[in-house]
Formats: C-alpha cells, sequence, structure tokens
C-alpha cells in the first residue's frame, strides 16, 4: 500500500512542479486538455486492442496524468482537489453496490445493472439515458444508448419488429432530410431522426 501511495504523491508532487515551472503545462486549461485526453483514451483503446500490456501501462500512465492536471487546474481556482475527486468517486461506488456495501441481494449481472440504472435515476438523473456523454462518435453514442435502453428491458422480442422500427426511423430521417433541404434551420431535426435511425 505503501508503495502505490508513493507512486502516487510522486505524480502530484511532478504536478505541482509542471504546473508551476512548465510554460505548457501553466497555460492548459480544462478546455485546452479536452481533445487531449480524448486522444489518450484512443489510445488506449488501441493498446487494448491489440493487448500491448507496456502500451496499456504507458497510456494509463497518460490518462492519470489527465486526471491530475484537470484536478490540480480546478483547486488553483477552489473548484474541487484530487481528493474530492477520489472521494467522490468512493462515495458514488458504495452507494451503487449496495450488493457488497448494504443488504440487497443480487442474482447476476443483470440485477447488478438493473439496480446500478435504478440508482442513478434515484440520484436525479433524468432518464437513463443521460449518462450517454453528448460528445460521442454517432455509432457509439448509438450502441451505448441501445445498451443502456436494454438494461431497462427496451428490447424486441422478434427480429421483425427491429426491422419495422427501422423503416419506420428511416421514413422519418428521409422525410427530415427533405425538410432541411427546404429549411435548413431545421438541421438539429434531421441530426436527431439520423440518431434515431442509427
Amino acid at each position: 500500500m505503501n508503495e502505490k501511495l508513493k507512486a502516487f504523491e510522486r505524480l502530484l508532487g511532478v504536478m505541482d512542479d509542471l504546473r508551476e515551472k512548465c510554460p505548457w503545462d501553466k497555460k492548459q486549461t480544462l478546455e485546452s486538455l479536452r481533445n487531449l485526453t480524448i486522444e489518450e483514451t484512443y489510445e488506449l483503446a488501441d493498446a487494448i486492442l491489440v493487448k500491448d500490456m507496456q502500451g496499456i501501462k504507458e497510456e494509463l500512465g497518460d490518462i492519470m496524468l489527465h486526471l491530475v492536471f484537470y484536478a490540480k487546474i480546478a483547486s488553483e481556482t477552489n473548484d474541487f482537489t484530487i481528493a474530492d475527486v477520489m472521494n467522490s468517486v468512493c462515495d458514488k461506488l458504495i452507494y451503487r453496490h449496495p450488493h457488497i456495501y448494504g443488504d440487497i441481494k443480487v442474482n447476476g449481472e443483470d440485477e447488478v445493472k438493473e439496480n446500478w440504472e435504478k440508482l442513478k435515476l434515484k440520484e436525479g438523473k433524468k432518464s437513463i439515458l443521460s449518462g450517454v456523454p453528448n460528445s460521442l462518435p454517432a455509432l457509439v453514442k448509438a450502441f451505448r444508448i441501445q445498451d443502456k435502453a436494454k438494461q431497462v428491458g427496451f428490447e424486441w422480442e422478434h427480429l421483425d419488429q427491429v426491422w419495422d422500427k427501422v423503416q419506420e426511423e428511416n421514413t422519418e430521417f428521409v422525410e427530415a432530410v427533405s425538410d432541411f433541404k427546404k429549411d435548413p434551420s431545421k438541421f438539429d431535426k434531421m441530426e436527431e431522426e439520423y440518431g434515431d435511425l442509427l
């Protein structure tokens, strides 16, 4: 345990030094790091796909640097600290795992996922879909939405029902494209229908 804490303290110390002494690190903001963080996440995904354990270790380090960087920037404006971040995620994990930290009984992974989504709704999430980031690539977003909908029983029993729905959504998308061609202000509606089709 001491070795882990020492390594984490070392990273925090290096981050403090960089933020104070490096011109590039000094000028970074939450917004300026965003795209770099997304890129690092994709680099981790690539390393995982090819089972490059050394690459995975390096990319995890890069992502951890970003997490510490965001917390450092936020601490400078007194918004939150790295300790706040870590305590917050621990509190959330304990709350969302009542089968470990409480007296809830579950029979398998499906019930764990179902309870997880119900607890998120209790926390004030507007819907089960509110946890799907807007900035996900469209196809990934479509898969995540379907996965979340499935977790609460939104699934078709027969393939022909799915196909009927696809045709319905395609018709709505084609109509939205036609409307957009006549009135460019209807882009958002066209984009929404495209998302439904995906």
